[in-house]
């Protein structure tokens, strides 16, 4: 087999018993990543998405593109001690070539899976957002006074929310709100 040494299983002379492996080969242009995600996440996940592919240790942002989402799941003991469903998503790169030259076998990647995606969204923070019965609002600054306003939210993530209706573009919006905010209060910017 053609290939480069990835690992040398034996260091020392012994009886080896038959079968057992001695070494790992592999072919570096070959990489590719297995990242295992949330099965919350995964189902989201499709072949062909877009992938970017962050803290590797260069400062570019590498691109891939998710070649399979695996039809099983796994069980993993997170850093907190929380057993999490897991499923292992497997990344092809793009530039094959280019990753090959800055990474190797076993390096630690973080990705970042291209789910969904829109030319010019109306966003806003999450931390604008909050639950007034079974809808989403937000408030509005007009006038100096806080203006509860109930919105119809679209795609979101963690940092940021789609807005489909209730907030216009340049809207000056109220962010982490208190819980003792109420419609009409006077309201004034915090200097940054």
């Amino acid at each position: 087999m053609d290939g480069v040494v990835l690992k040398r299983l034996r260091h020392s002379q012994s009886v080896v018993p038959a079968g057992e492996p001695l070494l790992e080969i592999g072919d570096p242009k070959a990489l590719e990543i297995v990242a295992d995600l949330l099965s919350s996440d995964a189902v989201r996940v499709k072949a062909g998405d877009a992938v970017l592919i962050e803290q590797w240790g260069g400062g570019d942002t590498l691109r891939g593109r998710v070649r399979r989402v695996e039809p099983s799941g796994f069980m993993k003991v997170s850093a907190l001690g929380v057993e999490e469903q897991r499923v292992n998503v497997i990344v092809d790169f793009v530039d094959p070539e280019q990753a090959t030259r800055a990474i190797g076998d076993g390096y630690r990647v973080e990705v970042r899976v291209v789910v969904w995606e829109e030319d010019k969204v109306l966003k806003v923070p999450t931390g604008t957002l909050f639950r007034r019965g079974d809808q989403w609002a937000l408030f509005i600054v007009e006038n100096g006074r806080a203006r509860l306003r109930t919105i119809k939210i679209g795609q979101r993530n963690g940092a940021e929310a789609q807005i489909l209706e209730g907030v216009r573009e340049r809207d000056q919006i109220v962010l982490y709100p208190p819980d003792t905010l109420a419609d009409g209060d006077r309201v004034a910017q915090r200097a940054a």
